[in-house]
């Protein structure tokens, strides 16, 4: 008896679907348009604004020279470690690479007085100015690619510092400091001839560098004067760790414990992530950074602006003033209005510069508001004084923060 098999049709295997791509992480996307962007690519605007950025910054630290702190950090610096081959701003002293990196970023940033990209919320000069100044010099680089190189930092940082949004100033972190290790990570790393994976890698060990507390605004204290001079000293030792393949965390921003994740936590809504590579290399951020017309804080510039404004329109007479309210933007409210009894009586000139009350009383008073308004002389005006203490603040519901 025979065996008959009956053939049965098996039906194919429905087709597996392809594995969606990764999206390149944000360090990756950085590290690509930092290290390898040419410099000869980069618009002859972006390059003329870049000098006269650079410019005003080595003004400002001539400028902070003549201050009692500048010449107590150079002390305490040297002090270290001796003497080096890199310059220091203004000052007749040559320091070991990373320490001159740290003073010039004190000098650039001392008098509050530095350029500002309102977006990110951030002072990206302070940082990378000293950093491509150390680091190009160690290399020979030219001024060329010096300026390509602070091109470059700038975009990665005013990127880098909007995806928060302004919401670092609200959970007491200065993104100067914090978000500008990264950046001069990328500068110091491009100029210093990184691959793509170092680079990588430097932002990774950046990211257990970058620092900067808001606490100096409890007394006007000077700690963050130092916050873009140790950010510079940040990216400038993770670029040599990664140059000699220490190994960083390769998900330095969107990770789980990454810059946003870790120090915003609730305040951080992820979708802004896109910002920190949105139009690189097509939308030129640094364009976009506005140099300060007064020395303090960039919140209280507009009610500078207003204050001057009635006096010159107005005729405005100090002395019939009943009550002053300032229209501010509820992310600045930390920062320049609270404490309220602090804010009206700063101090000391640190204090003044973060002080809605007293910039708007000394505007008044003096009918402009300069670094002779932060003298010992002018925090002591009985007339200025009198005037903080009417001035109030309120929410304003339209404000465009941090854009404005």
């Amino acid at each position: 008896m025979c065996a008959q098999r009956t053939a049965r049709a098996v039906a194919p295997e429905p087709a597996q679907p392809e594995p969606a791509s990764t999206p390149p992480l944000i360090a990756e996307d950085l590290a690509r348009f930092v290290g390898t962007f040419s410099g000869d690519a980069i618009p002859a605007a972006v390059i003329a604004r870049a000098k006269h950025l650079v410019l005003d910054a080595v003004g400002i630290a001539l400028a902070s020279t003549t201050y009692d702190f500048a010449h107590r950090a150079l002390t305490a610096i040297a002090g270290l470690a001796g003497t080096g081959d890199a310059a220091v701003i203004g000052m007749p002293a040559r320091l070991p690479l990373r320490d001159a990196a740290l003073l010039n970023g004190i000098l650039i940033h001392g008098l509050d007085f530095d350029d500002t990209h309102t977006g990110g919320v951030i002072h990206a000069t302070s940082s990378l100015l000293p950093t491509v100044l150390a680091v190009g010099g160690r290399e020979h680089a030219s001024g060329r690619d010096l300026l390509a190189a602070y091109v470059l930092g700038v975009e990665a940082a005013a990127r880098l510092g909007a995806v928060a949004q302004g919401a670092f100033h609200q959970v007491g972190f200065h993104p100067t400091g914090l978000v500008g290790a990264f950046a001069c990570a990328l500068a110091a790393g491009r100029l210093m001839g990184l691959s793509e994976k170092q680079l990588v890698m430097a932002q990774g060990i950046a990211l257990s560098a970058g620092a900067g507390s808001l606490e100096f605004l409890e007394d006007g204290a000077w700690n963050k004067r130092f916050h873009p001079g140790w950010a510079a000293v940040s990216g400038i030792t993770a670029a040599a760790l990664a140059q000699q393949g220490f190994v960083g965390a390769r998900r330095a921003y969107e990770g789980r414990f990454g810059l946003y994740p870790s120090h915003l936590q609730g305040h951080f809504d992820p979708a802004n992530l896109a910002l920190a590579t949105a139009g690189l290399g097509e939308t030129w951020e640094l364009l976009q950074v506005a140099v300060k017309p007064y020395p303090a804080c960039h919140f209280v510039h507009a009610c500078i602006d207003a204050a001057l404004a009635l006096l010159r329109e107005q005729g405005l007479d100090p002395s019939q003033i009943d009550r002053i309210r300032a229209l501010v933007p509820a992310e600045v409210v930390k920062t320049v209005c609270e404490p309220v009894a602090n804010k009206r009586r700063p101090a000391n000139s640190y204090d003044a510069q973060f002080s809605i009350p007293y910039v708007v009383a000394a505007a008044l008073i003096r009918g402009r508001f300069t670094l002779a308004e932060l003298e010992d002389e002018a925090l002591g005006d009985a007339a200025i004084l009198t005037l903080a203490e009417r001035v109030d603040y309120e929410i304003d519901p339209h404000s465009t923060f941090p854009r404005h």
